[in-house]
């Protein structure tokens, strides 16, 4: 037992310290959704530590990525028939992020290569799983790609590259914007060091997004007691009809 305890004792000495190590904080680790939510803006900033001098060749690269909740979603291919556009072919998608967001600090193919995307599953494309497609559709990549496009044009998916500011190739920085259409749940940031394609470090750390006050009391309501929820939304409606009712009246007699 002694001698075995001895040789992992040792073993742990002979390993190799890491020449480049990153860290990284947040200028905030939740976001509350309210009322008035328009958006958020987190700014990820970090530095590299080091076990060696710099190296200039080839130069050191950040990328930094934001991950929403991840969930299944079906693509449907729309045909016109008879002068209607109809749903027709479908692709289930097994895993895509509600929300992916990808900075980089130099060019795409600077930063990372093939090999290493496919590996870590960095890319917006990488980061979407979809396993199969029906044996009648030949083209299923098509179904991912209008997937990023439609969320890409929500702001939902971003690819921004240069957009990682590194200085000194110790310390970097960037900004993410989150839209309003965000959803709730755990939001994963992650930084890579990348040298010459390679991936050499990384660091993980999570974002709250949660509604809070009205929201999320309706929200628990809704979930929780449909029925009170959907008499609540009756009276809503009501009053709100009324009002406005009462209001044209009081234009109009004026």
């Amino acid at each position: 037992m002694m001698r075995a305890l001895l040789l992992f004792l040792l073993s742990l000495v002979a390993l190799p310290l890491r020449a480049e190590e990153v860290v990284m904080g947040l200028s905030k680790d939740s976001v509350n959704i309210t009322a008035d939510f328009d958006g958020s803006e987190i700014l990820i900033f970090g530095a590299v530590k080091r076990e060696a001098p710099i190296r200039s060749d080839p130069p050191l690269q950040v990328i930094v990525t934001v991950a929403g909740p991840v969930t299944p979603a079906t693509v449907w291919r729309k045909e016109r028939r008879l002068g209607i556009w109809v749903n027709t072919d479908a692709v289930e998608i097994d895993a895509a992020p509600s929300f992916y967001a990808v900075a980089t600090s130099a060019a795409w193919g600077d930063v990372i290569s093939e090999v290493e995307d496919l590996r870590h599953r960095v890319s917006v494309a990488r980061a979407i799983r979809s396993v199969g497609a029906p044996m009648n559709i030949e083209d299923s990549q098509s179904f991912t790609d209008a997937l990023i496009r439609l969320r890409e044009s929500k702001g939902l998916y971003q690819q921004r590259p240069n957009t990682v500011e590194l200085r000194d190739s110790t310390l970097f920085d960037t900004a993410i914007s989150m839209p309003a259409n965000i959803v709730e749940g755990e939001y994963t940031t992650r930084v890579y060091l990348t040298r010459g394609g390679r991936v050499v470090s990384q660091h993980a750390s999570v974002i709250q997004v949660g509604k809070v006050g009205l929201e999320r009391w309706l929200f628990n309501l809704s979930r929780n007691q449909p029925p009170l929820y959907g008499l609540l939304s009756l009276v809503i409606a009501i009053a709100a009809g009324w009002g406005a009712s009462a209001a044209f009246r009081a234009l109009k007699s004026g």
